[in-house]
């Protein structure tokens, strides 16, 4: 496993990489401005050509038409009036906390996405219903096989917009012996699985912080989209996001066709790196595991007040980057390559 996080590039653009992704990291978000000198620094460290994206066409909608309404610009008559529907009212949601249980939910499909990662989609009890989830937040799941003494129990974050009427989307990657990630991808279409919920996280708020980094490995990616989504779904939430994703192969990096709609849609706000331990030979970006020197140059820097470091991924890289949580309500003291850096407790969240 290769621990160099960088290609060796001509000194002259690898210090220009440095400084724009510098400037993108501690810069506030701009509500309407050029990525071009950022992008154009990006493009001239030959290691990161790779996280070039091109902008999708902007089309912007066409309204007005003079002859668009039947009414000509006349007032409606009572009659039209009458006709315009109530407020719906808002959908039920499946989970609501509290005393209320486990809900069984039948698994309606289930997509191979590489060797060792599925997509589950599970049917909500109500056709027209929510999930319930806020942000950031998770489920818990219980199974007992046959054999067991007791259910074995594991959190997981859906992957579906909470907004997602009827069903739950989960990315599950298959651990070997692992109970419950062995039974989720053995499981068919029709049969059921208990889950409960949801389990707060971190309480998130528009504009809470200037700029957050996620630091993600494997499917500790999850709760990671689901608050950036969550951002960039809000037009009142300015929050820029910095996402640093390790994996095993390329195959490996999971949601990364939804990451890069978040970069070209919005590119003074949205910046993803990913690092793989076993790239192909072409592969343009950093190789090995996430590194020091790669966090100093992409994160925004510790000294700024209103920032947050999110971290998820397997304990080897809570370890090296973090610390370990002591508990889920104990987030454990900060250590490893953050505090390393200089970032302190409160500027950390473990998920």
């Amino acid at each position: 496993m290769s621990s160099n996080c960088f290609y060796a590039p001509h000194p002259a653009a690898s210090n220009t990489f440095s400084q724009h992704v510098r400037r993108y990291a501690s810069e506030a978000a701009a509500k309407s401005s050029s990525n071009t000198l950022l992008y154009s620094g990006v493009a001239a460290g030959a290691g990161f050509a790779g996280y070039m994206y091109s902008q999708r066409a902007q089309a912007e909608g066409q309204h007005g038409n003079t002859n668009e309404s039947g009414a000509y610009g006349q007032p409606a008559s009572k009659t039209e009036e009458g006709n315009i529907p109530a407020k719906a009212a808002d959908p039920s949601k499946c989970f609501t906390g509290g005393d209320q249980g486990f809900v069984s939910l039948k698994l309606m499909e289930s997509e191979v996405i590489n060797h060792n990662t599925k997509r589950l989609r599970f049917h909500l009890p109500e056709d027209d219903s929510v999930s319930g989830l806020t942000i950031a937040s998770a489920l818990i799941t219980k199974y007992k096989g046959p054999e067991m003494q007791k259910p074995v129990i594991r959190p997981y974050t859906p992957v579906s917009d909470e907004d997602t009427v009827g069903y739950l989307d989960f990315i599950v990657k298959k651990y070997p012996g692992g109970p419950m990630s062995e039974h989720l991808h053995n499981m068919e279409p029709g049969q059921r699985l208990d889950m409960k919920g949801p389990i707060p996280k971190y309480p998130w708020e528009e504009n809470k912080h200037d700029h957050i980094a996620l630091i993600a490995g494997g499917t500790g990616i999850t709760p990671m989209y689901q608050l950036a989504r969550a951002i960039f779904k809000n037009p009142n939430d300015n929050t820029k996001v910095t996402l640093v994703f390790g994996n095993v192969s390329e195959e490996d990096v999971l949601l990364k066709r939804e990451w890069e709609d978040l970069e070209n849609k919005y590119p003074n706000r949205m910046r993803a790196f990913y690092t793989l331990d076993n790239p192909p030979e072409d592969w343009p970006g950093p190789k090995g595991m996430i590194t020091k020197e790669l966090l100093k140059t992409v994160l925004p820097d510790p000294s700024k007040e209103n920032i947050k470091v999110f971290v998820c991924g397997p304990p080897g890289m809570y370890k090296a980057i973090a610390g370990p949580k002591k508990s889920p309500k104990d987030q454990g003291d900060l250590t490893g390559m953050l505090a390393e850096l200089g970032y302190n407790k409160d500027q950390v969240y473990k998920f």
